[in-house]
């Protein structure tokens, strides 16, 4: 048959345009493309030939080949696959919109019988004409298995292509992109240097179940051939193959492949999802949290697949940000490898593999909590932090996430207890969980605001992670029982039953009430109350949020983020048993002349505020009175 010249359809053409100019902003994936679509040529011819003992094909050693020519700045993609006949090449090639596209996964998907599905996989898809990136002109020789002709189509990517039966053809198909020349600044590498070659291979088709082979050139002299061709990729699948084949060894080497990190992991997590959608995920938790893991470049996200091919490096939507740390892979069997990150936020099919993937991360933790405790403790130590953000960003997941959490508390020295586990330990009468925020365990065992809890031996928990100020508002409480600072609100441990301390309050209540009123009119300025308090048993004063209030810990979280948040007017109690607040309402009651007694007020507000780690407002006037009133007392 002559050769005929056909015009692509309009679509054809202007997508085409558009897949060059915008699509890819990295040339380098157009041999990602190439070597993907000779895999999928494979993989049919194996199922055909199965299906069919009288196809006729050759499937002895089934392969891909790549040869360049660096004088003739060719690079030529071979595969010995199903190949296509004639019509195929004029329907598939030249109608982009028909094949690998959302309508190509639609028509997949409707495939009356398994045969016609199978009949779909393997044609070329949009990503064939990403050579043109590379390429000023691009022809494909291709052969149908069993068939005795071949077929040649040619274009230069202008809007017209050409076809013609070729006699000698091979089975299968070979693409030869003649080469633009090399624009390093515009990402136009050199394509016929093998080092790059082998790179590309290495990083976007190592794990391509065919062997990937180098051809090297013909040796010159007496025509005889050079060494034997190289194969590029190692074929190891893990993930593909069962969990008896791999050793630890070797999901330790994928791992610090992928995460580029040179310790081994702490636990590997395999999945693997069949059905409607299939997929398999390999997931490693690592030992030691990366040095930026809060910062705001930190990278994540696992590796993306798609039948074993690297579509994106870092696949943000498949884990949720406080799984920013796990690392791994994907291999979805049922998505284009033309996708973007818009479009990965939006497919269904990726939110169904974040919340399973989430899922199972949250019950391996659990497992290793229940089994591995020391394990579990390193991990808790160094990732805890971070997994307690999804206590209120994924309020689906939170009950998983509040079953693996863990925090210190006053119960015990060294180690951590459970939500779970307090619970069970509650005093009689007790109906709250109570909690303290703080930057260290030692301030917060050290603080005024703890000396009730620890005279009544109330449990409580110490919370010292810059998130814990938030999720406790979020989560709010567990199993019925509220969630409760030490340092908000009014506390009463004494019990609403007991009547010899009511009695005892309301005594106090009335003999201070003057005093009280007095020191809320001078510390107007920076208190909201001034009250008798049922949290101190040693301390003279404390200061206190309102139940609702922010705490001073996250309006300063807020500001840093650069939001602006009004200062909020604290609460000051007073021990009603301390000699200093004793002496006050003494001298209160006693003299007119209060001058003195405002500076003693002032002073304990500003001691109040130390105690719990802040600074007065007005440090030097403080140091001042200090200094004067231990100069008067050394008289």
């Amino acid at each position: 048959m002559p050769t005929e010249t056909f015009e692509f359809q309009v679509e054809a053409r202007q997508l085409l345009q558009l897949m060059i100019h915008s699509v890819y902003s990295n040339k380098d994936v157009f041999l990602r493309e190439l070597i993907s679509n000779a895999s999928d040529a494979l993989d049919k011819l194996r199922l055909a030939a199965l299906r069919d003992d009288s196809l006729g094909a050759d499937t002895s050693d089934p392969h891909i080949e790549i040869e360049v020519d660096p004088d003739a700045r060719t690079l030529t993609v071979r595969d010995n696959g199903i190949g296509m006949s004639y019509d195929e090449v004029g329907r598939l090639i030249g109608t982009i919109a028909k094949s690998g596209t959302a309508a190509f996964l639609k028509e997949l998907k409707e495939a009356q019988d398994a045969a016609g599905a199978e009949g779909l996989i393997g044609q070329f898809g949009v990503g064939f004409y990403s050579g043109f990136m590379v390429a000023d002109e691009m022809t494909l020789v291709t052969r149908h298995a069993g068939e005795s002709t071949g077929t040649r189509w040619s274009s230069r990517g202008e809007g017209t292509y050409t076809l013609e039966t070729v006699e000698d053809a091979p089975q299968g198909t070979a693409v030869t992109l003649h080469l633009k020349p090399a624009d390093p600044e515009n990402q136009l590498h050199d394509y016929t240097s093998v080092w790059k070659i082998k790179e590309i291979v290495k990083r976007y088709s190592d794990f391509i179940t065919w062997p990937i082979r180098l051809v090297p050139k013909q040796a010159e002299d007496d025509g005889e051939d050079g060494a034997e061709p190289e194969t590029l990729n190692s074929m190891k699948a893990l993930w593909a193959r069962s969990k008896d084949e791999v050793s630890e060894d070797e999901y330790h080497e994928l791992y610090k492949h992928v995460s580029h990190d040179w310790r081994d992991p702490l636990e590997t997590i395999r999945l693997q999802a069949e059905g409607t959608f299939e997929y398999q995920a390999l997931l490693f938790l690592p030992e030691h949290a990366p040095h930026d893991l809060f910062t705001r470049d930190f990278r994540r996200g696992l590796q993306l697949y798609v039948k074993r091919v690297l579509i994106m490096d870092d696949c943000e939507a498949l884990l949720p940000p406080y799984l920013r740390f796990v690392k791994g892979v994907v291999d979805a069997q049922d998505l284009s490898l033309n996708v973007s990150r818009e479009i990965l936020q939006q497919d269904r099919h990726i939110r169904m593999i974040q919340r399973r993937l989430t899922k199972k991360v949250l019950s391996s933790v659990k497992e290793m909590k229940a089994n591995a405790p020391e394990k579990y403790a390193t991990f808790w130590r160094e990732f805890g932090a971070v997994l307690k953000e999804g206590l209120f960003g994924d309020p689906d997941n939170r009950d998983a996430l509040l079953a693996v959490a863990s925090f210190a508390s006053t119960h015990a020295e060294e180690g951590a207890t459970t939500l779970q586990e307090y619970v069970e330990r509650m005093k009689d009468g007790q109906d709250d969980i109570y909690y303290m925020t703080g930057e260290s365990r030692q301030s917060l065992e050290s603080s005024p605001h703890m000396e009730a809890f620890r005279a009544r031996g109330v449990e409580v928990l110490l919370l010292t992670d810059p998130v814990d100020e938030v999720w406790v508002d979020a989560v709010g409480e567990f199993e019925g029982k509220r969630l409760r600072s030490v340092a908000k609100g009014e506390i009463d441990l004494d019990g609403q039953g007991e009547e010899q301390a009511e009695k005892e309050r309301e005594k106090q209540a009335e003999e201070y009430a003057g005093l009280l009123g007095w020191m809320k009119e001078q510390l107007a300025d920076d208190v909201k109350d001034v009250r008798l308090s049922a949290r101190l048993t040693v301390s003279p004063a404390c200061v206190v949020s309102d139940a609702h209030d922010l705490t001073p810990a996250l309006e300063e979280m807020y500001r840093a983020m650069g939001q602006e948040v009004p200062p909020t007017k604290r609460i000051l109690e007073l021990n009603p048993t301390h000699p200093l607040v004793q002496g006050m309402n003494q001298a209160f009651q006693g003299s007119e002349d209060r001058s003195e007694l405002a500076e003693s007020a002032d002073l304990l507000h500003g001691l109040a505020v130390l105690a719990e780690g802040g600074r007065p407002k007005e440090p030097a006037r403080f140091v001042k009175l200090v200094a004067e009133r231990l100069e008067r007392s050394l008289r």
